[in-house]
Parts: structure tokens; C-alpha cells; sequence
């Protein structure tokens, strides 16, 4: 009967290694059965399991390995494994996988500790962990730090629920944000993302800016605040806000939305998104003003917003046609997916507001980005340190393939 034999190589890297070693393996005709390797610091460590004859203590392949590394100036250890383990192994394949995504300004030894804690207090198993964020200098630090480490897990966790409430206190503790995604065909292949607009895209809320050209910014930003944290109905807010603008003229509008701040990160994000063939939305409980002058500066494909009405060059203090609720945000979500022939799984909701959560939760990806506490608190997913383009992060990619997007 064959054996199984897990060879192990570890030390200085250089090219040619994995070829030269599977010439070995070749000229033997040895099966490989699994293979994995990484590179640190030019230090590797490659593993590979093979499939040997009976006789593979004494086996030639294992000489003729032995000898090769001691030329490389690797380690070399073989370890056999019992078929009923192999076994065992192969009957895990099926499996659920997880991602678990670490984003904060440095990454340490706590922060790993903390991550293998609740994953293993769940019954979960780390197969690899990969470094998104790009390398670090001791000697010219740039001037914004940020790292990003994203774990593959393997496993079903014990309790989803009590999972969550571990990595929401980690993430408080350590003061990084943590996510925590099933891993499936849906998380590669995502292709839409809708934003939020105001303290979204921008950072402002441009009722806010509205309110105080018009005079009346201390009412309008006590309203504007209760209606995000939840504290009132967003449309009965909105009317209310809206009424204090009558007969504010309509060139303000021009002046704020030259002058909108642009929030960190977004013009990234999107250069990003459409250069790998994403589609993109605004869904904003705001006013479609803003959300056009937007559309044309950052390249959005999609806006939906709330149409302020204006005669005779004057605010009315009237909103025209239907107000864009977070309801209405959902199904706008809903409409955009059958659109572009995509499931609601393949979409990403991006908001900070309580008005925001029914396009989070009906999203394949929902994100809480520095968001209001009831929405932390609710949404799967948290962005807090990081700007916009910390979501790039969330969808797999490193910062070295975003430089070649």
C-alpha cells in the first residue's frame, strides 16, 4: 500500500526551489496531493504532500530531496501521515470557509493573539493568513500608517451570534475594525456598490450646509441628527428640515456643491471599482443636486436622490416626488441588481445613517462606514479607521493590486 508523506523545506528563498524540487519529484513519478507555500522576509516555507510507494522511508526521492536541500541551505523534514488522517483531512474539504479581515494604523502580536482566540473559542481553523496592506518602513514611515491581514478560516462557528459579539468587543478593545464574511462565489464576484452620500461620500451633510446659508442651521442639525440615529421617522425629519430652507435662492446650491469634501479614500475606491468593471450608485437620502454634481466628479454610474422643488429661482421648501426613505433605498438596491442581471448578493451597500440599514442588510456586503452607534451596533460589517478605500480591503484586494488595477 502507498504512503503519504508531507515534505517540509524551510529557510533561505531563491528562485528556482519549487522547480527544482518538483524535477526531483517528477523523475520519480511521485503524486502530489496538496501544496502550499509562502515567502517572508526572503525566508521560505514550502510545504507539499505526496502520494510515495511502500517502500518510502527508503525511498530514493527522499535522498535525492535530502541531498538537494542541503545544496539549497534548507531544512528539510518528512513527516509520514497516517490514512485514516489523510482521510480525515480529504473529508474536510466540504467544509464552510470564512474571511476574517483585521484593519486598524499597525498590526501586533495582540492583535493576532486576539484574532486566534475567537476563532478557536468558535471552532474555527486557520488555513492562511495573508498580509493586504503593502510593506511598512521603519526608517521613512509614510505619512498615513494602515494594515489590513486577512485570515481564511475553515468550519462552522458554534454560535454566529456570540462570534460577532466577541469580535465587536475585540475590535473595541484594540481599536481596529474587524470583518468577519462567509467565503463563497459571491464574495469574488461582487460587482455593484451603492453609496450613501452625505458623511459617505462627502464628509458633510449638505441639508446641514443648506440650513445654514438659509440661516437656520442650529434647528435644521438638531433634526438632522436625531434622524440618523433613529431617533426619528427620516421622511417627517426630512419635510421638516426641508420647509426651513423656503426661499433660500438657488445659486447656493452651486456655490455648496463646488465646495462638497470629497471624504478620504473615495476617488480611489471608485478609480479602483471601474477599472475592474464595477458598477456604481448614489442612493442618498439627500438631494439630487449634489448627487449629480458627484456623479460627473467621481464617475458614479447611478443617482438617486431627493428632488428639492424650486420657482422662481427660490427654494419652496417642498420636496418633489417621492422621498428616497431608507425603504426606498433597498428597493432602489433591489431595481439596480435586476438591472445589471445580478443577484443582490453580488452588491455592496456602503451608509452611515440609521436610514441606511435596510440597503445594508439587503446587500451582499453591507458596511457601517464611521457610522452613527445604532448603526455599528446593527450592520454585519465596520469601517472606522480608514478611509473609503479600506473597503477595497473587504472584497480581497491588496494594495499591491490596487497600484496595478
Amino acid at each position: 500500500m502507498s504512503e503519504v508523506i508531507l515534505i517540509n523545506l524551510t529557510g533561505p528563498d531563491r528562485p528556482g526551489i519549487t522547480r527544482d524540487l518538483s524535477t526531483i519529484l517528477a523523475s520519480h513519478d511521485i503524486r502530489v496531493l496538496d501544496i502550499g507555500q509562502a515567502v517572508i522576509h526572503d525566508t521560505l516555507t514550502l510545504g507539499i504532500l505526496v502520494e510515495m510507494p511502500p517502500e518510502a522511508e527508503s525511498h530514493p526521492v527522499l535522498k535525492d530531496v535530502l541531498f538537494k536541500a542541503h545544496e539549497w541551505d534548507l531544512q528539510a523534514r518528512f513527516t509520514p501521515v497516517p490514512l485514516d488522517e489523510y482521510e480525515r483531512w480529504v473529508g474536510e474539504q466540504g467544509q464552510p470557509r470564512h474571511i476574517m479581515t483585521l484593519i486598524g494604523s499597525r498590526l501586533t502580536a495582540r492583535h493576532l493573539e486576539g484574532l486566534g482566540d475567537v476563532a478557536t473559542r468558535h471552532g474555527l481553523n486557520i488555513d492562511n493568513i495573508s498580509r493586504l496592506s503593502g510593506r511598512v518602513s521603519l526608517r521613512t514611515p509614510g505619512d498615513e500608517l494602515r494594515s489590513c491581514v486577512e485570515l481564511s478560516l475553515r468550519g462552522t462557528p458554534d454560535d454566529s451570534s456570540a462570534l460577532r459579539g466577541d469580535l465587536l468587543a475585540l475590535a473595541q478593545e484594540l481599536d481596529v475594525d474587524i470583518a468577519f464574511q462567509v467565503d463563497d462565489v459571491y464574495r469574488r464576484n461582487r460587482r455593484l456598490v451603492a453609496f450613501d452620500m452625505d458623511s459617505t461620500l462627502i464628509q458633510a451633510e449638505v441639508i446641514d450646509e443648506l440650513a445654514e446659508a438659509a440661516g437656520v442651521g442650529e434647528r435644521v442639525s438638531a433634526i438632522t441628527e436625531a434622524a440618523m440615529n433613529g431617533e426619528l421617522d427620516f421622511e417627517q425629519s426630512l419635510v421638516q428640515r426641508v420647509a426651513l430652507l423656503e426661499g433660500l435662492d438657488e445659486g447656493v446650491l452651486s456655490q455648496i456643491a463646488e465646495q462638497l469634501p470629497i471624504m478620504p479614500g473615495a476617488e480611489r475606491l471608485i478609480r479602483t471599482l471601474r477599472s475592474l468593471g464595477y458598477r456604481t450608485a448614489i442612493l442618498s437620502g439627500g438631494f439630487t443636486y449634489f448627487g449629480e454634481h458627484l456623479k460627473e466628479q467621481l464617475g458614479i454610474d447611478y443617482v438617486y436622490a431627493n428632488e428639492l422643488e424650486i420657482k422662481n429661482g427660490k427654494l419652496t421648501g417642498r420636496v418633489a416626488g417621492p422621498v428616497v426613505d431608507g425603504a426606498r433605498k433597498a428597493a432602489l438596491l433591489g431595481e439596480l441588481a435586476e438591472r445589471e442581471n445580478l443577484r443582490l448578493e453580488q452588491t455592496i451597500a456602503v451608509g452611515d445613517g440609521a436610514n441606511d440599514l435596510p440597503m445594508l442588510d439587503s446587500a451582499g456586503l453591507g458596511i457601517a462606514f464611521h457610522a452613527k452607534p445604532k448603526v455599528r451596533a446593527s450592520a454585519e460589517q465596520v469601517i472606522s479607521n480608514l478611509g473609503l478605500d479600506g473597503i477595497l480591503y473587504l472584497i480581497g484586494m491588496s494594495d499591491r493590486e490596487v497600484q496595478q488595477a
